[in-house]
């Protein structure tokens, strides 16, 4: 069915029916404006902005997958603040190649990832647009300031700490990449058999929001702390430029996935260069004081990557052989190449 068919307000008042309230500081949602309670603990807002053929290709990426990634995305740098992310707010536009099947599927994404994160959807719009599909989202969290995490506290001899691994999302993206080429040049039909991990991990990936109750658990307040989206060389870098500090990262010491290998090796790509500058890993890149070394040695799912420097020792890969590299940003490009 054409959107034209049902109507802007009827296709929204549809999908906003799929979708229930969470929070108990959520008051009002899908009205003129939405009713958030007020607390005594800071909020913290973040946005984004998702261009098709920039940020997401639709040839490969299916719609329910693009609105789960789009939530986890917004998720995850309130995560990054060590924050309990609460609400989400999505506009979207969608020029008339996209049917109602379409937008719900879109929605259904949406929706899983908000049940998921335990966040409510408190305003949703849609417009038309001459072309393509953009999706903007901003989601709102709550902590306390005792809690709250920034990028700015890094400090000299700080531990610089890495949740999961990094590099996956970047080799599915390549997988995709290289099967739409093939398709588009014979017709023949994607081979994704065995390279389930890296898929996942580009079109499904999961925000940390589980590594919150780690630290609140075991009492670890980070110093700073980012996501990776960008890639850990930009992120690394980014979080330096804020604290004011350098950097030793150990090449040894970056957690890459043998699933992650095994790709790089089959397309003759170096795994050290997809983990630096892949992105789009929603890992959580975090720095903690040295003395937390035992602490943090002693749990599961962190690994200790580095240390941070004064800012005039710069930031610098060492290698197992004790050589120094200077880390650079390959610096933003769309994914879709």
């Amino acid at each position: 069915m054409d959107i034209s068919e049902i109507g802007k307000f009827a296709l929204l008042d549809g999908l906003n029916a799929g979708f229930e309230a969470r929070q108990q500081t959520t008051i009002k949602t899908f009205d003129n404006a939405s009713v958030i309670a007020a607390s005594n603990k800071p909020k913290q807002v973040c946005s984004a902005v998702f261009l098709e053929g920039i940020h997401f290709n639709l040839v490969y990426t299916p719609l329910k997958h693009l609105g789960h990634k789009i939530v986890t995305h917004a998720v995850s740098k309130i995560a990054a603040m060590n924050a309990i992310p609460q609400q989400i707010l999505v506009s979207a536009g969608v020029s008339s190649r996209f049917n109602v099947s379409d937008i719900e599927s879109l929605y259904e994404g949406i929706n899983a990832a908000c049940a998921e994160y335990g966040v409510d959807l408190v305003e949703n719009n849609l417009t038309a647009s001459l072309t393509g599909m953009t999706v903007g989202i901003t989601a709102v969290g709550e902590a306390a300031e005792e809690n709250l995490c920034c990028m700015t506290g890094a400090g000299t001899n700080d531990l610089v700490c890495i949740s999961g691994n990094v590099g996956a999302a970047y080799m599915g993206l390549q997988v995709l990449e290289r099967e739409r080429r093939i398709f588009e040049s014979n017709g023949t039909q994607p081979k994704l058999d065995g390279y389930n991990y890296v898929l996942q991990k580009q079109l499904h990936p999961q925000a940390r929001i589980d590594m919150l109750k780690t630290f609140a658990d075991n009492g670890i307040k980070p110093s700073s702390m980012t996501d990776i989206t960008d890639g850990l060389a930009s992120d690394i870098l980014h979080l330096c430029r804020k604290s004011n500090a350098g950097v030793r990262i150990y090449l040894e010491k970056i957690p890459i996935a043998s699933e992650t290998f095994a790709v790089c090796e089959e397309m003759n790509f170096d795994a050290v260069t997809a983990a630096l500058n892949g992105g789009d890993d929603f890992e959580l890149l975090f720095t903690v004081p040295i003395y937390e070394h035992e602490k943090i040695k002693s749990l599961s799912g962190f690994e200790i990557i580095g240390y941070i420097t004064d800012n005039s020792q710069g930031a610098y890969l060492v290698t197992p052989e004790g050589n120094e590299i200077k880390i650079k940003a390959q610096g933003w490009t769309s994914v879709t190449g």
